[in-house]
């Protein structure tokens, strides 16, 4: 398969506004989880959520304004409006009708429709100005970023839990692939809702204090949100030097919540890629794991891993810093693989103490400097058996670290 070109990328996290903020959190393996402060759910949990404010969506888009769509429009601005001049230097060079969207979400605007029924159920009528279909619809958000970027290419939305926005930059690559696009804006985009805390929690999967993936003692996940946008093109550009050069999808199904206790739909997921891109396993430099900190989906990743890499390649799992964020977690940590690439770096496991006895894989508990890597993967597993693993490449000098 041909490698698509990685021209630029931005998160929003609870680590802060940016890629500087996510990645001094890495470097200083500082946990952003908090007590629930959005939400106050009646039992303890701590949830990954942006504090900093989120700008207004006014005029002719007033319609799409929703948390979500807030965090999506904050990640195009921050960092001095660095991933929207991309955006728009991709439709100087192809034209608007050449670019696409593919946006991953798991609950796009349900926050506000909770908020507009709860008002309905007080006072009888609904919050003036809901918009289903522009604000609780999956497409939303992917249409919001269309129209504020003024694209006429194609567009549509992922909404596969976890995996979306892993999903959503696949389907980036393989639109490039066919010729349909020359650019396209993938990636995620998830917010913290009643849904899916109260959610989670009757299914037995949050965790009282921080998650802690990989632990012995894990109790489960913490909730986060945020955004992670990544502008995928056909040619390089001079200041590039990442590429996403293969991805593996599975759909095991094996049960409509639990991972395959095998992890049989991971490994396939991960096998396919490493065929997509022509490449061993042993060359895999450093692998991102999904694990989420739950019992069985660590356990679950962690056999797959270990039934097809040696245990001396590294990996580790960066939900402790982020929380997990659902359908923006493939696309947050996507972009945690391409700064360990830019920056030639091993995030380390927040939270780990202890690991697992059962684990033989090599897992990172402390960020490790001075690294060589030309071959990171990404894993991201979804409710449903819905499975996506990506490998990112680098072929140009490792960046400076900044200093943060």
């Amino acid at each position: 398969m041909q490698a698509v070109y990685i021209t630029s990328y931005v998160a929003m996290t609870a680590c802060g506004q940016g890629n500087e903020a996510l990645l001094k959190a890495l470097l200083e393996q500082r946990s952003c989880l908090k007590p629930a402060q959005l939400i106050q759910p009646g039992f303890p949990t701590y949830t990954g959520e942006i504090s900093t404010p989120l700008p207004n969506i006014q005029g002719s888009l007033k319609a799409f304004d929703t948390r979500n769509a807030r965090i999506a429009l904050a990640a195009l601005d921050c960092q001095k409006g660095a991933f929207r001049a991309g955006v728009l230097s991709a439709v100087e060079s192809y034209g608007a009708s050449r670019v696409g969207v593919v946006i991953g979400t798991s609950t796009s605007g349900i926050y506000e429709t909770e908020l507009s029924y709860q008002q309905y159920e007080t006072c009888g009528s609904i919050t003036e100005g809901f918009d289903l279909r522009r604000q609780h619809a999956w497409i939303a958000t992917a249409e919001f970023l269309k129209k504020e970027l003024q694209l006429t290419g194609p567009c549509y939305a992922i909404s596969t839990a976890c995996s979306s926005s892993g999903k959503a930059i696949a389907a980036g690559q393989r639109m490039i692939a066919s010729g349909l696009c020359d650019a396209v804006l993938v990636g995620g985009v998830d917010s913290i809702c009643h849904l899916t805390i109260h959610g989670f929690h009757s299914l037995e999967l949050t965790a009282e204090d921080p998650c802690t993936p990989l632990d012995q003692n894990r109790q489960g996940i913490s909730l986060g949100e945020g955004a992670g946008l990544l502008l995928l093109e056909r040619e390089c550009r001079e200041h590039c030097q990442l590429s996403l050069l293969a991805y593996g999808e599975s759909s095991d199904a094996h049960h409509m919540t639990a991972p395959h206790p095998d992890g049989e739909g991971s490994k396939m997921a991960m096998q396919s890629a490493l065929n997509r891109a022509g490449l061993q396993a042993e060359e895999i430099n450093y692998i991102n794991v999904h694990a989420t900190g739950t019992r069985l989906n660590d356990q679950s990743e962690m056999r797959a891993m270990a039934s097809l890499f040696e245990a001396n390649i590294p990996c580790s799992a960066t939900k402790g810093i982020t929380g997990h964020t659902l359908g923006a977690a493939g696309a947050i940590e996507a972009i945690i693989s391409l700064l360990a690439l830019e920056y030639q770096f091993i995030p380390g496991t927040c939270g780990l103490k202890n690991l697992d006895t059962a684990f033989k894989n090599h897992v990172v508990s402390e960020t490790l400097f001075d690294q060589k890597m030309a071959y990171v993967m990404n894993n991201n597993f979804g409710f449903g058996g819905n499975n996506v693993s990506l490998i990112f490449s680098r072929f140009a000098a490792q960046k400076e670290m900044p200093h943060v």
